[in-house]
């Protein structure tokens, strides 16, 4: 990456800096549906330390015993996913000020994914907890989203 790629919300309130590449997905997952309002969330993964706030900051929901979501408290755009143990986080790629600069890899939650969506690009597609070490397998993981 030659250049940081900056981003922030709708109103300008948050403004952020990756200063590292991020690897893009779209996960299908209930909670990334329920927290964007869409089919699936499109995901920035960077680490932590190479995200900075360059003006404001987010508000923070847990949405999860595991996992926070940032978003602007004065417009509420969605800005971020992070489980609460990981060194990594991921921006809304919709939030980037140039979101067609990073390429998609996978598809992850896609046992949520709908059924009438048809997205032919190939690309390797994940179920939630397929990996072992997945926090979402952890006895102790509760949603904390809304259900009536």
């Amino acid at each position: 990456m030659s250049a940081a790629l900056t981003g922030g919300c709708q109103c300008g309130a948050v403004r952020y800096e990756l200063k590292a590449a991020p690897k893009s997905t779209f996960c299908h997952c209930r909670m990334c549906q329920k927290a964007t309002g869409g089919v699936f969330a499109a995901l920035a993964m960077v680490k932590k330390a190479d995200l900075t706030w360059t003006r404001g900051g987010p508000a923070y929901y847990a949405s999860s015993t595991v996992a926070t979501r940032g978003f602007c408290p004065a417009c509420g755009t969605p800005l971020t996913f992070a489980y609460t143990d990981q060194d990594r986080i991921e921006v809304t790629t919709g939030s980037l000020d140039d979101p067609w600069s990073v390429g998609l890899v996978e598809h992850f939650g896609v046992e949520s994914k709908m059924p009438w969506l048809k997205l032919a690009d190939g690309l390797p597609e994940h179920r939630t907890g397929d990996s072992p070490e997945s926090p979402v397998n952890d006895p102790g993981f509760r949603s904390r989203q809304g259900q009536g």
